[in-house]
Protein backbone atom coordinates (compact mmCIF):
# COMPACT_ATOMS: atom_id res chain seq x y z
CA UNK A 1 0.00 0.00 0.00
CA UNK A 2 1.34 3.41 -0.97
CA UNK A 3 1.15 6.49 1.23
CA UNK A 4 -1.33 9.14 0.07
CA UNK A 5 -3.29 12.17 1.23
CA UNK A 6 -6.73 11.73 2.82
CA UNK A 7 -9.50 13.83 4.32
CA UNK A 8 -11.48 12.89 7.42
CA UNK A 9 -14.84 14.59 8.04
CA UNK A 10 -16.68 14.12 11.34
CA UNK A 11 -19.79 15.63 12.87
CA UNK A 12 -21.34 14.58 16.17
CA UNK A 13 -22.62 15.93 19.47
CA UNK A 14 -19.95 17.97 21.20
CA UNK A 15 -18.26 16.49 24.25
CA UNK A 16 -14.97 16.69 26.11
CA UNK A 17 -11.95 15.02 24.52
CA UNK A 18 -13.18 14.60 20.95
CA UNK A 19 -10.10 16.06 19.28
CA UNK A 20 -7.80 13.94 21.44
CA UNK A 21 -9.71 10.73 20.67
CA UNK A 22 -9.72 11.35 16.92
CA UNK A 23 -6.12 12.51 16.54
CA UNK A 24 -4.86 9.76 18.85
CA UNK A 25 -6.33 7.12 16.52
CA UNK A 26 -4.55 8.70 13.57
CA UNK A 27 -1.30 8.88 15.56
CA UNK A 28 -1.53 5.24 16.61
CA UNK A 29 -1.95 4.28 12.95
CA UNK A 30 1.18 6.27 12.03
CA UNK A 31 -0.80 8.80 9.98
CA UNK A 32 0.63 12.31 9.82
CA UNK A 33 -1.86 15.15 10.30
CA UNK A 34 -1.31 17.97 7.81
CA UNK A 35 -4.14 20.27 8.85
CA UNK A 36 -6.98 20.25 11.35
CA UNK A 37 -10.07 22.49 11.58
CA UNK A 38 -12.92 22.32 14.08
CA UNK A 39 -16.16 24.16 14.81
CA UNK A 40 -18.86 23.81 17.46
CA UNK A 41 -22.37 25.01 16.61
CA UNK A 42 -23.55 26.33 19.98
CA UNK A 43 -27.27 26.25 19.17
CA UNK A 44 -27.28 22.50 18.53
CA UNK A 45 -24.13 21.59 20.52
CA UNK A 46 -22.83 19.97 17.32
CA UNK A 47 -19.12 19.37 16.73
CA UNK A 48 -17.62 19.48 13.21
CA UNK A 49 -14.07 18.52 12.28
CA UNK A 50 -12.07 18.31 9.07
CA UNK A 51 -8.64 16.70 9.16
CA UNK A 52 -6.26 16.16 6.27
CA UNK A 53 -3.52 13.62 6.78
CA UNK A 54 -0.86 11.62 4.94
CA UNK A 55 0.26 8.03 5.22
CA UNK A 56 -0.41 4.38 4.46
CA UNK A 57 -4.09 3.98 5.33
CA UNK A 58 -5.75 0.72 6.32
CA UNK A 59 -9.22 2.17 5.91
CA UNK A 60 -11.30 -0.65 7.37
CA UNK A 61 -9.22 -0.76 10.54
CA UNK A 62 -9.14 3.01 11.04
CA UNK A 63 -12.88 3.37 10.42
CA UNK A 64 -13.60 0.60 12.92
CA UNK A 65 -11.53 2.40 15.56
CA UNK A 66 -13.19 5.76 14.84
CA UNK A 67 -16.70 4.28 15.05
CA UNK A 68 -15.85 2.56 18.33
CA UNK A 69 -14.56 5.84 19.78
CA UNK A 70 -17.46 7.91 18.30
CA UNK A 71 -20.45 5.55 18.01
CA UNK A 72 -23.01 8.25 17.18
CA UNK A 73 -20.89 10.32 14.79
CA UNK A 74 -21.21 10.85 11.05
CA UNK A 75 -17.78 9.85 9.73
CA UNK A 76 -16.45 10.16 6.20
CA UNK A 77 -12.95 9.07 5.23
CA UNK A 78 -12.07 10.20 1.72
CA UNK A 79 -9.14 9.97 -0.65
CA UNK A 80 -8.17 13.29 -2.22
CA UNK A 81 -9.04 12.39 -5.80
CA UNK A 82 -10.78 14.54 -8.43
CA UNK A 83 -14.58 14.35 -8.40
CA UNK A 84 -16.58 13.25 -11.44
CA UNK A 85 -19.17 15.84 -12.47
CA UNK A 86 -21.82 16.35 -15.13
CA UNK A 87 -22.90 19.92 -15.93
CA UNK A 88 -26.47 20.82 -16.93
CA UNK A 89 -27.18 23.97 -18.95
CA UNK A 90 -29.84 25.80 -20.96
CA UNK A 91 -28.59 28.67 -23.15
CA UNK A 92 -26.33 30.93 -21.06
CA UNK A 93 -22.61 30.28 -21.46
CA UNK A 94 -20.89 32.28 -18.73
CA UNK A 95 -20.92 29.73 -15.89
CA UNK A 96 -20.27 26.81 -18.22
CA UNK A 97 -17.34 28.65 -19.79
CA UNK A 98 -15.75 29.38 -16.41
CA UNK A 99 -15.99 25.72 -15.40
CA UNK A 100 -14.72 24.34 -18.71
CA UNK A 101 -11.67 26.61 -18.63
CA UNK A 102 -10.88 25.63 -15.04
CA UNK A 103 -11.41 21.97 -15.94
CA UNK A 104 -9.05 22.33 -18.90
CA UNK A 105 -6.25 23.58 -16.64
CA UNK A 106 -6.93 21.27 -13.69
CA UNK A 107 -8.10 24.01 -11.33
CA UNK A 108 -11.35 22.43 -10.08
CA UNK A 109 -10.20 19.17 -8.50
CA UNK A 110 -12.82 17.60 -10.77
CA UNK A 111 -13.28 15.92 -14.12
CA UNK A 112 -16.14 17.13 -16.31
CA UNK A 113 -17.56 13.94 -17.81
CA UNK A 114 -20.25 15.54 -19.96
CA UNK A 115 -22.57 18.50 -20.43
CA UNK A 116 -26.34 18.07 -20.79
CA UNK A 117 -28.45 20.84 -22.30
CA UNK A 118 -32.17 21.15 -22.93
CA UNK A 119 -31.22 23.25 -25.98
CA UNK A 120 -28.45 22.53 -28.47
CA UNK A 121 -27.13 26.11 -28.18
CA UNK A 122 -23.93 25.30 -26.27
CA UNK A 123 -22.90 22.13 -28.11
CA UNK A 124 -20.20 23.66 -30.33
CA UNK A 125 -18.78 25.70 -27.45
CA UNK A 126 -18.60 22.61 -25.20
CA UNK A 127 -17.10 20.31 -27.81
CA UNK A 128 -14.24 22.77 -28.39
CA UNK A 129 -12.98 21.60 -24.98
CA UNK A 130 -13.22 17.93 -25.96
CA UNK A 131 -16.24 17.38 -23.69
CA UNK A 132 -19.24 15.31 -24.77
CA UNK A 133 -22.48 17.30 -25.14
CA UNK A 134 -25.91 15.68 -24.87
CA UNK A 135 -28.94 17.54 -26.18
CA UNK A 136 -32.01 16.38 -24.24
CA UNK A 137 -34.85 18.56 -25.48
CA UNK A 138 -37.88 19.22 -23.29
CA UNK A 139 -40.04 20.17 -26.29
CA UNK A 140 -43.08 17.96 -26.74
CA UNK A 141 -42.45 16.05 -23.51
CA UNK A 142 -43.97 16.13 -20.08
CA UNK A 143 -41.68 17.21 -17.27
CA UNK A 144 -41.62 13.63 -16.03
CA UNK A 145 -40.60 12.28 -19.44
CA UNK A 146 -37.88 14.89 -19.83
CA UNK A 147 -36.49 14.34 -16.34
CA UNK A 148 -36.51 10.57 -16.73
CA UNK A 149 -34.45 10.89 -19.89
CA UNK A 150 -31.93 13.16 -18.14
CA UNK A 151 -31.84 10.94 -15.04
CA UNK A 152 -31.05 7.85 -17.12
CA UNK A 153 -28.22 9.71 -18.83
CA UNK A 154 -26.82 10.97 -15.53
CA UNK A 155 -26.98 7.52 -14.00
CA UNK A 156 -24.99 6.13 -16.90
CA UNK A 157 -22.15 8.48 -15.89
CA UNK A 158 -22.61 7.93 -12.13
CA UNK A 159 -21.18 11.36 -11.27
CA UNK A 160 -20.17 12.45 -7.79
CA UNK A 161 -22.00 15.75 -8.38
CA UNK A 162 -24.44 17.29 -10.85
CA UNK A 163 -23.85 21.01 -11.46
CA UNK A 164 -26.70 23.24 -12.64
CA UNK A 165 -24.78 25.96 -14.50
CA UNK A 166 -27.81 28.10 -15.39
CA UNK A 167 -30.11 25.16 -16.10
CA UNK A 168 -33.34 27.13 -16.27
CA UNK A 169 -35.91 24.47 -15.45
CA UNK A 170 -37.35 23.63 -12.05
CA UNK A 171 -36.53 20.07 -11.04
CA UNK A 172 -39.20 17.91 -9.45
CA UNK A 173 -38.77 16.39 -5.96
CA UNK A 174 -38.71 12.97 -7.62
CA UNK A 175 -35.70 13.95 -9.75
CA UNK A 176 -33.85 15.54 -6.83
CA UNK A 177 -34.44 12.43 -4.71
CA UNK A 178 -32.50 10.35 -7.24
CA UNK A 179 -29.36 12.40 -6.56
CA UNK A 180 -29.46 13.26 -2.84
CA UNK A 181 -26.92 15.89 -1.76
CA UNK A 182 -25.33 15.70 -5.22
CA UNK A 183 -26.97 18.60 -7.09
CA UNK A 184 -25.44 22.09 -6.85
CA UNK A 185 -27.10 25.17 -8.34
CA UNK A 186 -26.12 28.79 -8.98
CA UNK A 187 -28.91 31.25 -8.34
CA UNK A 188 -28.90 34.64 -9.99
CA UNK A 189 -29.49 36.75 -6.90
CA UNK A 190 -28.41 37.13 -3.31
CA UNK A 191 -30.79 34.62 -1.66
CA UNK A 192 -33.29 34.82 -0.11
CA UNK A 193 -34.04 38.03 -2.01
CA UNK A 194 -35.67 38.03 -5.47
CA UNK A 195 -36.44 34.34 -5.77
CA UNK A 196 -37.84 33.07 -9.08
CA UNK A 197 -37.88 34.55 -12.56
CA UNK A 198 -36.43 37.90 -13.72
CA UNK A 199 -34.45 38.66 -10.54
CA UNK A 200 -32.52 41.55 -12.08
CA UNK A 201 -35.73 43.18 -13.25
CA UNK A 202 -37.05 42.77 -9.72
CA UNK A 203 -33.81 44.18 -8.30
CA UNK A 204 -33.82 47.15 -10.71
CA UNK A 205 -37.41 48.01 -9.90
CA UNK A 206 -36.65 47.82 -6.19
CA UNK A 207 -33.65 50.14 -6.57
CA UNK A 208 -31.14 47.80 -4.97
CA UNK A 209 -27.58 48.88 -4.23
CA UNK A 210 -26.00 45.43 -4.69
CA UNK A 211 -26.43 42.49 -7.03
CA UNK A 212 -25.20 39.08 -6.09
CA UNK A 213 -25.24 35.33 -6.59
CA UNK A 214 -25.73 32.28 -4.41
CA UNK A 215 -24.44 28.73 -4.90
CA UNK A 216 -26.40 26.11 -2.97
CA UNK A 217 -27.28 22.45 -2.73
CA UNK A 218 -30.63 21.60 -4.29
CA UNK A 219 -33.45 20.23 -2.18
CA UNK A 220 -37.22 20.07 -2.62
CA UNK A 221 -37.77 23.76 -1.79
CA UNK A 222 -37.13 26.12 -4.70
CA UNK A 223 -33.83 27.97 -4.22
CA UNK A 224 -33.80 27.16 -0.48
CA UNK A 225 -31.18 24.40 -0.18
CA UNK A 226 -28.10 24.75 2.07
CA UNK A 227 -25.99 27.70 0.90
CA UNK A 228 -22.35 27.02 -0.02
CA UNK A 229 -21.20 30.45 -1.19
CA UNK A 230 -22.42 33.97 -1.88
CA UNK A 231 -21.00 37.24 -3.14
CA UNK A 232 -22.22 40.69 -4.15
CA UNK A 233 -21.19 43.61 -6.33
CA UNK A 234 -22.23 47.25 -5.73
CA UNK A 235 -24.58 48.93 -8.22
CA UNK A 236 -26.39 52.27 -8.31
CA UNK A 237 -29.32 54.09 -9.91
CA UNK A 238 -27.37 54.92 -13.07
CA UNK A 239 -27.23 51.30 -14.23
CA UNK A 240 -29.94 49.67 -16.29
CA UNK A 241 -31.49 46.29 -15.59
CA UNK A 242 -29.43 44.90 -18.49
CA UNK A 243 -26.19 46.29 -17.04
CA UNK A 244 -27.08 44.85 -13.65
CA UNK A 245 -27.70 41.48 -15.28
CA UNK A 246 -24.25 41.51 -16.90
CA UNK A 247 -22.61 42.39 -13.61
CA UNK A 248 -24.64 39.64 -12.00
CA UNK A 249 -23.40 37.11 -14.52
CA UNK A 250 -19.82 38.03 -13.65
CA UNK A 251 -20.56 37.36 -9.98
CA UNK A 252 -22.43 34.12 -10.74
CA UNK A 253 -19.58 32.39 -12.53
CA UNK A 254 -17.06 33.24 -9.81
CA UNK A 255 -19.35 32.23 -6.95
CA UNK A 256 -20.20 28.90 -8.59
CA UNK A 257 -16.57 28.02 -9.33
CA UNK A 258 -15.48 28.93 -5.80
CA UNK A 259 -18.33 26.95 -4.20
CA UNK A 260 -17.57 23.89 -6.31
CA UNK A 261 -13.90 24.01 -5.36
CA UNK A 262 -14.91 24.01 -1.67
CA UNK A 263 -17.20 21.00 -2.22
CA UNK A 264 -14.70 19.08 -4.34
CA UNK A 265 -11.95 19.69 -1.79
CA UNK A 266 -14.24 18.24 0.93
CA UNK A 267 -14.45 21.49 2.88
CA UNK A 268 -18.26 21.55 3.16
CA UNK A 269 -20.30 19.81 5.84
CA UNK A 270 -24.09 20.09 5.80
CA UNK A 271 -25.90 20.81 9.07
CA UNK A 272 -29.66 20.81 8.58
CA UNK A 273 -30.33 23.55 6.07
CA UNK A 274 -26.97 25.26 6.64
CA UNK A 275 -23.40 24.45 5.74
CA UNK A 276 -20.22 24.53 7.78
CA UNK A 277 -17.12 25.38 5.74
CA UNK A 278 -13.85 24.07 7.16
CA UNK A 279 -10.63 24.64 5.24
Amino acid sequence: MEAANYTLLIDCQDQIGLIYRITNILYNNQLNIIRNSEFVEKETNRFFMRTTFYGELYEESVMKQLKAALPDANIRLLSQTPKKIVIMVTKEHHCLGELLVKNQFGELNAEVQAVIGNYDTLRKFTEQFGITYHHVSHVGKTREEHENEIAALLQSYNPDYVVLAKFMRILSPEFVAKFPDKIINIHHSFLPAFIGANPYKQAYERGVKIVGATAHFVNNDLDEGPIIGQSVMPVDHSQTAQEMAQMGRDVEKLVLAHALKLVFDECVLVSGNKTVILK
